[in-house]
C-alpha cells in the first residue's frame, strides 16, 4: 500500500503542511502516527483520496461541514441514490448562493458605473467651483 508524507502530499496538491494539519484537525483526513510519540504522520490512499475530494469541494465553494458531510457519504457502503440526491442538493444550494452573489455585483458595477458616468459628466463641464461627488447610498441585501 502506498503512503505518503506530508510534504508529499503539499507538494503535489501545492498547499501547506499547516493546511492538511487543519484538515486534519476538522475530521476529513485521519492519518496514521508512527515514530517517537506519534509525531510522524502517515498518510494513505483513503487520506490523499479524501484530502483530492475536499480541495475540489474547496473550489467549488463549499463549507468544511459540507465537504465533510459529502466525503464521508462517498466512503459509506450505502445506497448511492441517496448520497448523489444529497450532493445535488448542496449543489442547488451552493447555486443559488452564487447567482444571488452575481446579481449583487452586477448592481455594484451599474452603480460604479453610473457613478464614473456622472464624474464624466461633471469634468467635461466648465466649472471652477466643483463639489466632491458622495457616493449614492446601496440598499443593503436581506439575509
Amino acid at each position: 500500500m502506498a503512503t505518503y508524507t506530508i510534504t508529499e502530499l503539499a507538494r503535489e496538491f501545492d498547499i501547506t503542511p499547516r493546511a492538511i494539519r487543519f484538515y486534519e484537525d476538522q475530521g476529513l483526513i485521519s492519518p496514521s502516527r508512527e515514530g517517537t510519540g506519534g509525531r510522524i504522520r502517515i498518510y494513505g490512499p483513503r487520506d490523499r483520496t479524501r484530502l483530492k475530494l475536499t480541495l475540489r469541494g474547496k473550489r467549488l465553494g463549499l463549507t468544511l461541514s459540507e465537504i465533510k458531510d459529502l466525503v464521508d457519504m462517498y466512503e459509506s457502503p450505502q445506497d448511492s441514490a441517496a448520497q448523489l440526491e444529497r450532493f445535488l442538493a448542496v449543489l442547488a444550494q451552493h447555486r443559488e448562493s452564487l447567482e444571488q452573489q452575481r446579481e449583487d455585483i452586477e448592481v455594484t458595477l451599474a452603480e460604479i458605473a453610473a457613478h464614473e458616468e456622472k464624474c464624466r459628466r461633471m469634468l467635461a463641464e466648465p466649472s471652477t467651483d466643483r463639489k466632491p461627488v458622495a457616493p449614492a447610498p446601496r440598499a443593503r441585501r436581506a439575509a
